[in-house]
C-alpha cells in the first residue's frame, strides 16, 4: 500500500518513511503543496498525508485540487489545533485531521481504518428520512434525487447510525468502528464529523430532526420524528 506524505518537515518525513515502511506501507514524499498534487497524479497513493502549511500551496488548496479528479482518503497531519482549521480541512474535502505531536500506533491505527474493507450488508439495503436517501448496498446517498458527496469518514459514521437506525449508538461504539481501536480518544472528531453531516442532509443543520446528539452519550439516527 502506498503512501504519499506531503510535508516541508524533512525529519517527521523521514521518521514516517522508517516506521510507515516497517510496517509495509510504501512511502513517496513531496516537500511542498505543488509537489505532492504532481507526484499524486504520478503514482496514484492509496492513502494521503498531507500538513495543512507547506510552501507553494497550502493544504487546502491541496485538498480541493486532489478532490477535483480523485477520491483517495486525505489525512491531514499538522499542528494546528484549532477547530476553524480543522472544520476547513475537513469541509475541504479531507477524511481525518490528527494533531501534532501524535502516537504512531494511533496513527496506525486510523490509517487501517480507512483502509479496510467494508464488511457485508446486513439488513434492509435502503434507509430514508426526510428527502434523503441512503443506498446501504451501493454505499451511497441521494438528496432530493441529487448525489450527496460524503468522504469516506462521514460515511462510516453515517451507514453505522443507518444499520442502527433509531437506536443510540455510543460515541465510544463509533469511534472503534470508524478508527478501528477502542484505544482513540474522542477529541471532537465526532462533533465536527456530526456537523458536517448536518449540513449536508439536515433540511435545517442548526435544528437537527434526524441526526441527534444524545448529550453525554452518542447519536440517534430519526428517521420520522414525532
Amino acid at each position: 500500500m502506498k503512501i504519499l506524505i506531503a510535508d516541508d518537515d524533512p525529519q517527521l518525513v523521514r521518521a514516517l518513511r522508517i516506521t510507515l515502511g516497517a510496517h509495509g506501507y510504501e512511502v513517496v514524499a513531496a516537500p511542498d503543496g505543488a509537489a505532492a498534487i504532481a507526484l499524486a497524479a504520478q503514482t496514484h497513493p492509496d492513502i494521503v498525508l498531507l500538513d495543512l502549511g507547506m510552501p507553494r500551496l497550502d493544504g487546502v488548496a491541496v485538498i480541493e485540487a486532489l478532490r477535483g479528479w480523485t477520491t483517495v482518503p486525505i489525512v491531514v497531519v499538522s499542528g494546528r489545533t484549532g477547530s476553524a482549521d480543522k472544520v476547513e480541512a475537513l469541509d475541504a474535502g479531507a477524511d481525518d485531521y490528527v494533531t501534532k505531536p501524535f502516537q504512531i500506533d494511533e496513527l496506525l491505527a486510523r490509517l487501517r481504518a480507512l483502509t479496510r474493507r467494508a464488511g457485508p450488508a446486513t439488513g434492509e439495503p435502503i434507509v430514508s428520512f426526510a428527502d434523503v436517501t441512503i443506498d446501504l448496498t451501493t454505499k451511497s446517498v441521494t438528496r432530493d434525487g441529487s448525489r450527496v458527496h460524503l468522504t469516506p469518514t462521514e460515511w462510516r459514521m453515517l451507514e453505522f447510525l443507518a444499520r442502527n437506525a433509531g437506536s443510540l449508538v455510543t460515541r465510544q461504539t463509533l469511534l472503534k468502528d470508524i478508527w478501528g481501536t477502542d484505544q482513540v480518544a474522542d477529541t471532537g472528531y465526532l462533533r465536527l464529523y456530526m456537523s458536517q453531516l448536518r449540513k449536508k442532509l439536515e433540511p435545517d443543520p442548526a435544528r437537527p430532526a434526524h441526526l441527534l446528539t444524545e448529550s453525554g452519550m452518542g447519536y440517534r439516527l430519526v428517521l420520522d420524528p414525532a
